[in-house]
């Protein structure tokens, strides 16, 4: 399975961002995704989650409210629609998928920078 992470980029706060991951490969054997962030100086941490159907979602308490996972499997990709984004949401974000068989799979990375 490969992950790409596509969307990121320079905002300032207030202001909204979609991020994408594509995945390829074994696409059939991906069952949960998920969105996590790892800002400088810090451990990285899970922002987002989503079921196998789209129907079960979990947030992180500080992006409660203003990010929303999603997921299209006819295109095998994940969203993350980040609104009202705040300098404390500066971090790179990754994309990770869950297989059937246990693995979780990471993609490279977007940057996000939102400005005060």
């Amino acid at each position: 399975v490969q992950l790409v992470e596509s969307g990121g980029g320079l905002v300032q706060a207030g202001n909204s961002l979609r991020l994408s991951c594509a995945a390829s490969g074994s696409t059939f054997s991906i069952n949960a995704m998920g969105w996590y962030r790892q800002a400088p100086g810090k451990e990285r941490e899970v922002v987002a989650g989503i079921t196998s159907d789209g129907a079960g979602t979990n947030y992180a308490d500080s992006v409660k409210g203003r990010f929303t996972i999603s997921r299209d499997n006819a295109k095998n990709t994940a969203y993350l629609q980040m609104n009202s984004l705040k300098p404390e949401d500066t971090a790179v974000y990754y994309c990770a998928a869950l297989t059937d068989w246990g693995r979780k799979y990471w993609g490279q990375g977007t940057q996000v920078t939102v400005s005060s």
